[in-house]
């Protein structure tokens, strides 16, 4: 079982640090969120709380992702990056190729592009772009990204992303893994089909059990069920060696969790972020290895 500690809730000027200290303590890759901004009017509902309200604090800081990955890549060696998400249809495609190809290579390849098509109309609508049919633009743009990050001049003739040759440079030097995250039908079948693994919500054993034999089933219908694909979710069990198996023998690869979220905290300083990361590596991670 690798684990993952999200980065929400601390502050940016501390990420290098708190990653470091995941590191030491057993991580294998912290997470970084993504929004444009904050809307001072937010209308769109956040689709995985009952009351439609995002669970992060109001006034939540969104460092840029890649630019940080650059920052963290210099003050650590084996952890990796994984966006839980990245916004992709807010995007132009050469723009996230160029910056994702940088990241990748300044980290040695510890880059997983975690995408989803995004909730927040009013991101959409200041960046110019399109809110409907984002869905099918995020899966053309996936394709685009994994042609142009083949290197030498590459082309692309589709319904949304029209283009000829041209050389994007640098490309990553290994493949960068795609993640698509969203518990919907929808969201399911992208990631069966297009991803190289899935980021899900919280869930018991049960239901994440169920999610992902829904998602061989779709990777099965895809002809991909023998491509190797990571399964992310948050677990709502204390993560025990034993519940740890049973969440192992239904499909689940990766923990996603917060040293201090698990603790009832929003919100954290950088010595207390430490300590937590450091306490949850002890209690939970090093009793598996």
């Amino acid at each position: 079982m690798r684990f993952v500690n999200a980065l929400l809730g601390s502050r940016p000027q501390d990420y290098p640090a708190i990653a470091k200290a995941a590191e030491d303590a057993g991580f294998a890759a912290v997470a970084l969120s993504d929004h444009i901004f904050n809307p001072a009017n937010l209308t769109s509902a956040y689709p995985y709380t009952a009351d439609g309200k995002p669970q992060y604090p109001e006034g939540e800081q969104w460092p840029d992702p890649w630019v940080m990955v650059g920052a963290l890549s210099a003050t650590t060696s084996t952890i990796e990056f994984m966006t839980n998400v990245y916004v992709l249809p807010l995007r132009n495609p050469f723009v996230v190729a160029k910056a994702v190809s940088t990241a990748a290579l300044l980290s040695d390849n510890r880059v997983i592009l975690g995408v989803g098509a995004g909730w927040m109309r009013e991101e959409f609508d200041a960046m110019g772009q399109p809110y409907d049919r984002r869905g099918a633009r995020m899966e053309e743009e996936i394709e685009v990204l994994r042609t142009l990050w083949k290197g030498g001049f590459q082309e692309h003739h589709g319904r949304h992303y029209d283009f000829d040759a041209v050389d994007v440079s640098p490309v990553p030097t290994e493949p960068v893994p795609i993640y698509i995250g969203g518990t919907s039908e929808h969201a399911l079948r992208r990631a069966a089909k297009f991803g190289d693994g899935w980021v899900g919500m919280y869930g018991s054993v049960d239901e994440l059990g169920e999610t992902i034999a829904t998602l061989r089933r779709y990777r099965e219908e895809a002809g991909r069920a023998d491509e190797p694909f990571d399964h992310v979710a948050s677990p709502l069990v204390i993560p025990r060696p034993e519940t740890v198996e049973q969440l192992e023998a239904v499909g689940l690869n990766t923990i996603l969790t917060s040293a201090w979220v698990a603790r009832g905290q929003m919100s954290v300083g950088r010595d207390e972020a430490i300590d937590l990361v450091s306490a949850y590596g002890e209690r939970f991670i090093k009793p598996l290895s």
